[in-house]
């Protein structure tokens, strides 16, 4: 995906490949489950100088570099610069306990400072020395990131290098590294060292049996577990655990190490490379012989382990995913990128409160689930074909909460629980958008059929957490209701209807009432919900997601504020987080750094698609093509965020883009399917410059294929009865 926009793509190679394919045998396949491509190769793109490295296993991470807010800060080099293990066990860099009493206590692990951790790593930076002369940690001239592994090239001294980098099946990782002649390559690192440590206790000794340096981590660091709360001194994240750094090439007697005056165990190796290459590994566990297994493992079977690695991105990329293609190459790029960080960051530690497979948000300041993120996290991974797998948990990670009197309740009776959790800790950063974890949840449900995952759902966690208030999320709260009424009567709770009935104004006289109240709130002219402060954000137009939603306030919202480029929030692209009318006022370097978000996009454009605007396929064209496709560089980017002036911010690889995915299968493609029901419905929304479209899709064990044109959907391979509504 690196070539010129005027080159043959990958994705026309591919699709020109099959459709010759299919021409010259004359047969259409009897089964609509796509033919499989290397979509690792397909999504594969330069990021040198434009972004740090980032591959993921289950709880081992690798960030290659160092960007922050993608600004250059560290370059990649040779050898594993940032290897980080990070099973939820803290937040960020201490492992201190909460001192807040009640329901409030955030437990073990929370940490307010030190999220980005791995910045201050050091494990393998490696200087190469050709003809005795040393060339310390060079840069590549080329680094191609895939979902599986990364490539760097470099040319050093006449000497050109190549490296591959992955996360094994193991959770271990390599470098695998080859030179067109011999040349030698120091390694040197440290013992886990933090900006925020006060003193390391760190151990280390070199293995014979192995050839590996084997490091017992450990340590003191300041941290702030609870908010509103001073610093404090406790154990740092990686307190016992061993990491051992090991080569395919002895290095017994290159060896040397020392302990600085901190206590932090200085190493140094070297170890010849040519064509035949060298292999480094690292490996990190809480056992000492696990560790020490994975590294040796991988060195020896390590193809093997990269074949696997590449297998099951490339399987889940073909079959777990929906598959989707277009006339315009650029959004199926876009598509397959966002999938394959959104199935990236995956995690399924099984301890504690981290019981469930779940996915994540954020490498850049730190890993974990966000409450308000699995909104829409939750209803990607209802699109996927095993749920079990990589849906399910994304709910039911947050019961250990509940189930663990861990919330903060109003005088009214509202629970919120926190932003974030771990193994042992939450965030204490409270919020009530869990009544769309129900909506999700209901899809999860639609897409299943399963009632004991409903069952999981309702009894210990939404009936506890909305026991007494139910909540809502951008006037969420009737359809939320109606769902609880239904979980309670499919799990065998009928004795709860009268309670969920009880909650919301059911009586539709009334809900309209709800809605024309909001409507030009404090004399703002076509305007729904707005603020008296004046700060005007997207979040109004998030309550068009409602089937409630008067459509002719709709649609005199969007024309006069949404399109509007003078005052409203059509800015460079759409849309801005905030209306034009209201920057002046709202200028601080938050506002300005958050000038285009992902979130704000989605609820937005998710809104307009719900009312069946015809803008919502073009304005979510020109958000995807600005926002997810970088036009200089050529290829996806998934940004935290813009800033006012267009400068990217924040997270580069940030899973906060998931609701796009939803933009297409939702939104363009406008499905919707029932297992309990037996129903298929398709509300086709085909941006106007696309020629068709198709998608596959993985219900119940099969595929089902769907075919768009401007003017015709065909459908096939079916097993439910297909609805087509028509429009409002």
């Amino acid at each position: 995906m690196t070539q010129s926009r005027h080159s043959h793509h990958p994705w026309q190679c591919i699709l020109g490949l099959l459709t010759f394919l299919s021409l010259f045998l004359g047969v259409v396949s009897a089964s609509e489950q796509p033919p499989m491509v290397d979509y690792c190769q397909a999504v594969e793109q330069e990021i040198q100088g434009r972004k740090h490295g980032f591959l993921a296993g289950n709880v081992t991470y690798y960030i290659g570099g160092f960007h922050g807010c993608w600004n250059i800060f560290e370059h990649e080099t040779i050898g594993l610069t940032h290897p980080i293990h990070h099973d939820l066990r803290s937040r960020g860099v201490g492992l201190l306990e909460s001192q807040i009493s009640g329901t409030e206590h955030t437990g073990v692990g929370n940490d307010y400072s030190g999220w980005e951790f791995y910045k201050d790593t050091r494990v393998l930076y490696g200087t190469v020395i050709v003809n005795g002369k040393r060339y310390k940690h060079p840069k590549p001239k080329s680094m191609k990131w895939r979902p599986d592994k990364t490539i760097c090239e470099y040319e050093v001294a006449g000497v050109s290098i190549t490296e591959v980098k992955f996360v094994a099946p193991n959770d271990a990782i390599a470098s695998v590294i080859t030179s067109s002649r011999r040349v030698e390559i120091e390694f040197s690192g440290n013992s886990f060292w933090h900006r925020k440590s006060v003193r390391s206790t760190a151990e280390i000794d070199y293995d014979r049996r192995t050839n590996a340096i084997v490091i017992t981590e450990g340590g003191t660091v300041e941290s702030r577990p609870d908010p509103n709360a001073p610093g404090r001194e406790g154990p740092c994240v990686y307190e016992g655990m061993t990491t051992v750094l090991s080569a395919s090439a002895n290095f017994d007697r290159s060896l040397k190490i020392h302990a600085d005056e901190k206590g932090v165990q200085h190493y140094s190796f070297t170890v010849p490379c040519d064509r035949s290459g060298t292999t480094v590994v690292w490996a990190m566990h809480d056992d000492r012989q696990v560790a020490l297994k994975d590294a040796s493992l991988l060195l020896k079977y390590t193809d093997s382990a990269l074949a696997a690695k590449t297998k099951e991105m490339n399987r889940q990329l073909n079959e777990e995913v929906p598959y989707f293609r277009c006339s315009d190459n650029k959004f199926t790029e876009i598509y397959y990128y966002l999938w394959s960080i959104y199935l990236m960051y995956y995690i399924d530690v099984q301890k504690g409160w981290e019981m469930e497979n779940h996915t994540q948000t954020a490498v850049n300041n730190f890993l974990g689930m966000h409450r308000y993120d699995a909104m829409f996290q939750i209803k990607a991974g209802a699109w996927l074909a095993d749920k079990p797998r990589f849906a399910y948990g994304n709910v039911l990670t947050w019961k250990h909460l509940t189930q663990n009197n861990r919330y903060r309740e109003t005088g009214s009776g509202y629970r919120f629980i926190s932003d974030n959790k771990g193994i042992g800790w939450h965030s204490g950063a409270y919020g009530g958008e869990t009544p769309e974890h129900v909506l999700g949840a209901w899809q999860i449900y639609q897409h299943t059929g399963d009632i004991d995952f409903l069952k999981d759902c309702y009894e210990g966690h939404f009936a506890i957490l909305f026991e007494k208030r139910l909540g809502s999320f951008a006037m969420n709260h009737y359809e939320v209701a109606d769902v609880m009424v239904q979980m309670a009567q499919l799990t065998g709770n009928e004795a709860d209807v009268p309670h969920w009935e009880q909650h919301v104004e059911r009586d539709a006289a009334r809900i309209r009432a709800a809605f024309d109240r909001g409507w030009e709130k404090h004399g703002v002219e076509n305007f729904f919900g707005a603020a008296k402060n004046g700060m005007y954000m997207t979040n109004s137009f998030w309550s068009m997601r409602s089937p409630h939603f008067p459509r002719e306030y709709a649609e005199k919202f969007v024309q006069h504020w949404a399109l509007d480029k003078q005052k409203g929030y059509f800015g460079e692209f759409f849309p801005l987080a905030m209306a034009k009318q209201s920057m002046e006022k709202f200028a601080t370097p938050v506002d300005h750094s958050f000038g285009y978000t992902p979130d704000t996009a989605y609820f937005t454009l998710d809104g307009m698609f719900k009312q069946r605007l015809e803008v919502a396929p073009e304005l979510t064209v020109n958000h995807l093509e600005n926002y997810n496709f970088h036009e200089e560089w050529g290829i996806p980017v998934a940004p935290e965020a813009y800033k006012r002036n267009l400068e990217l911010f924040g997270d580069q690889y940030s899973n906060f883009n998931a609701g796009k995915i939803l933009l297409y299968l939702e939104g363009f493609a406008g499905l919707e399917y029932s297992i309990p029901s037996q129903t298929l419905t398709i509300r086709p929304a085909m941006p106007k410059s696309w020629e068709w479209m198709e998608v596959r899709l993985p219900i119940d064990g099969k595929w089902t294929k769907i075919q768009y044109t401007q003017d015709v959907v065909k459908v096939s391979g079916s097993p439910f009865k297909i609805l087509q509504p028509i429009a409002k």
